[in-house]
């Protein structure tokens, strides 16, 4: 196996295992998926930036164990950047890694952590997005994901609210509501609760917001329930672990309008190479998450 010490923005670095096959049906080796890591760092890092990071490694590939990691391990580098978040469950402080340049994405890739998780909050702990995690039960997959988003954005064109749609990189979509304002959990929560509910009333053929098990299949789930402190969602950008290294990619409107019309799941599925690609061309479709300040509608 080859490993290699190399310097990233001042840092030094040994990479190990660099032609080990994380990806087996594809073929994409973790000398990929760190090349794929840094190439998409410009668009990246400012998403990840001071979000207490959970990591999901997967050291013997997607086809292997894998595990949820909130502790930054202790055999980090020293300037890899820590965050302490108390922890309700183990009723003790969890210090979790943040990524703040690219020597730790580099690092973290070289762990094999292929998925970044992050919560909707920076330092603040304050939210700055709303988001609505559209699961399908099959037989419903990603085109019925695109209907019920163009429902939402429709909901949210009439309160006035700008909404930005990706891929979850896996069956689903998600779709963001960018505030940057000063709301908090127990302002956002019951908002995306009050609108996964209202679109279930509306569309109970297709839409259900209740996390019970038999009432999905053929549906769509909106999940409401990342709008909380504990929870994360996938990060924009980041890989997943699938047959392949698809990404979870910004998408515009018009790209959900066509996969909705034409009925075909295959137009909203990147992986790292057409990621590269697309940011070439477009930029970054979810830069507005960053800095576009909204307000939830009075009374929520």
């Amino acid at each position: 196996m080859t490993s290699q010490e190399v310097t990233v923005q001042g840092k030094r670095l040994k990479l190990s295992n660099l032609d080990k096959v994380l990806y087996p049906k594809a073929g994409f080796t973790k000398a990929q998926v760190i090349d794929y890591y840094l190439r998409i760092a410009p668009l990246l890092l400012p998403h990840l930036r001071d979000r207490p990071l959970t990591m999901k490694r997967y050291p013997d590939g997607v086809e292997g164990e894998f595990f949820f990691e909130k502790q930054c391990p202790s055999h980090r580098p020293d300037w890899v950047k820590t965050a302490a978040v108390w922890s309700d469950q183990s009723q003790r402080e969890v210090r979790y890694c943040l990524v703040q340049d690219v020597a730790t994405l580099a690092w973290a890739a070289n762990l094999a952590d292929l998925e970044l998780h992050v919560p909707l909050h920076r330092k603040s702990e304050r939210p700055d997005a709303v988001v609505f995690d559209l699961d399908p039960g099959a037989p419903a997959g990603l085109v019925q994901c695109c209907e019920v988003a163009l429902l939402l954005k429709g909901m949210f064109d009439h309160l006035g609210l700008q909404s930005f749609a990706k891929t979850s990189g896996s069956k689903g979509l998600q779709i963001y509501l960018p505030l940057n304002s000063r709301a908090t959990y127990g302002e956002t929560k019951p908002f995306a609760l009050a609108v996964a509910r209202t679109l279930a009333a509306q569309r109970p053929d297709l839409i259900v917001s209740n996390m019970k098990k038999s009432l999905r299949p053929g549906k769509v789930l909106v999940d409401w329930s990342q709008n909380d402190p504990h929870k994360t969602t996938i990060c924009v950008y980041s890989l997943r672990a699938r047959e392949r290294p698809t990404v979870s990619t910004p998408v515009t409107w018009d790209e959900v309008r066509r996969c909705s019309r034409k009925k075909d799941a295959a137009l909203l599925s990147f992986d790292a190479q057409e990621v590269l690609r697309r940011t070439g061309e477009l930029g970054d479709l979810f830069e507005p998450l960053l800095s576009l300040k909204q307000k939830l509608p009075r009374g929520q």
